[in-house]
């Protein structure tokens, strides 16, 4: 298992990447980082908490449901595609939903909540078919259905295309223009959630406030 130290250095050469990524930025939004945990035992979210991490991303929902309680002194995001009979788990346990495409996903969460959840919805920019996530065509029509008591949209998530640093920038970039050309009619809809360890820089040059960082914190992940 990956000791304390090695999760404190990689912590802050994380932050340290991240720093001078928003100094570069024309876009100098405040950056927030998501520790994805998915597939760490909670013993290692426990070391990321004590080295400063407060913010955690899960994938899985039972994983969620599994870790959270053993650690409340954080914000927990769920951060995978949702299916109905999993909203439960993320309704209990999540502090923020990060994958939001699916009317049918935010009825089932909005019946299982009694407290606001914030949300984020999920835009398939790339194009790419095995992507999940809303057509950039049609996320204002989804946005404006979105009409739940329980759901409080933040902003716009995307995964980009794996791919070389111009075409990964250029599907950040559009997620951005989109976020731009909604705000008019969405004001509440202001952050960017997209870059991962690979490519987070590159969110960052083009508008990210929060990016999900896994492996460059934790080292790389078991199989599932």
């Amino acid at each position: 298992m990956i000791t304390f130290d090695e999760i404190r250095r990689n912590y802050e050469d994380v932050c340290a990447r991240i720093e001078r990524a928003t100094e570069r930025a024309e876009h100098r939004d405040e950056v927030r980082l998501i520790a994805v945990t998915k597939t760490h035992p909670i013993e290692v979210v426990q070391l990321a908490h004590q080295a400063g991490m407060r913010t955690f991303g899960e994938n899985r929902p039972q994983e969620l449901a599994a870790k959270a309680p053993q650690l409340v002194d954080a914000t927990w995001c769920a951060i995978g595609q949702l299916q109905r009979n999993k909203a439960k788990d993320v309704a209990a346990h999540a502090n923020e939903f990060h994958a939001l495409d699916s009317l049918k996903v935010a009825d089932a969460l909005e019946r299982r909540l009694d407290r606001s959840l914030d949300v984020f919805v999920q835009v398939n920019i790339s194009g790419e078919e095995q992507k999940s996530g809303v057509a950039p065509n049609e996320t204002a029509e989804f946005l404006a259905a979105i009409t739940h008591e329980h759901l409080n949209v933040r902003g716009l998530m995307t995964i980009a295309r794996n791919d070389n640093e111009a075409v990964v920038r250029k599907n950040f970039a559009d997620l951005r223009e989109l976020r731009d050309a909604l705000l008019p009619d969405f004001p509440q809809v202001r952050e960017l959630s997209m870059g991962m360890s690979g490519d987070f820089e590159w969110a960052i040059a083009e508008g990210a406030t929060t990016v999900r960082v896994g492996s460059a914190l934790f080292g790389r992940r078991k199989a599932l």
